[in-house]
């Protein structure tokens, strides 16, 4: 088949046709006449289905049309899809440079970081404040009673690690999810 009667029967341009034939979305014979059959569907494959209808006159899938042999809304579907993931990759990367969102893994570093110093700190508070605690008991009931009374540091430090380690228990329990 000649150009010109490729261009016909495949309701394209005789230029679209040379273009075709020099990116090789044609198949020729031997004697460099276009095999009809072979080309259609080497174009269909190779060819943006999309720019196949707007050579057409047509609008594109959404007109409900398919171009050649391929599904064209795959294709739109496809770009559609590509072009929504870069908008949202864009809008992600504003919000990080606007400092709205953080990177998850350096948060929960962060969180683990502070629950651990807060853990450490609780721990040895009883250390830090039981001879405190106990020097002002034994004074206030000194004061109520009238006898002098004496609270041992160890017994109440034994206490109060008793009872901090049991809320760091309970604390324990909680998870902090940043999904």
């Amino acid at each position: 088949m000649s150009e010109r009667t490729y261009a016909e029967h495949a309701g394209i341009s005789r230029g679209a046709v040379q273009k075709a034939r020099k990116t090789g979305r044609l198949v020729l014979f031997a004697d460099g006449s276009i095999n009809a059959v072979a080309s259609d569907a080497r174009r269909g494959v190779m060819t943006d289905p999309d720019q196949q209808m707007r050579s057409r006159g047509g609008l594109g899938a959404g007109e409900g049309a398919v171009s050649g042999p391929g599904d064209s809304t795959s294709y739109l579907k496809a770009r559609t899809a590509l072009t929504v993931y870069q908008a949202q990759e864009r809008q992600l990367s504003i919000q990080k440079k606007k400092g709205v969102l953080v990177d998850r893994a350096r948060a929960e570093t962060l969180v683990f970081r502070l629950a651990r110093q807060e853990r450490d700190t609780w721990v040895t508070w009883p250390t830090r404040v039981a001879a405190l605690m106990a020097a002002q008991l034994s004074a206030e009931m000194e004061k109520a009673s009238g006898n002098p009374v004496t609270i041992e540091t160890a017994i109440l430090q034994r206490v109060l690690e008793t009872h901090v380690r049991e809320q760091l228990d309970a604390l324990a329990d909680l998870r902090v999810s940043l999904a």
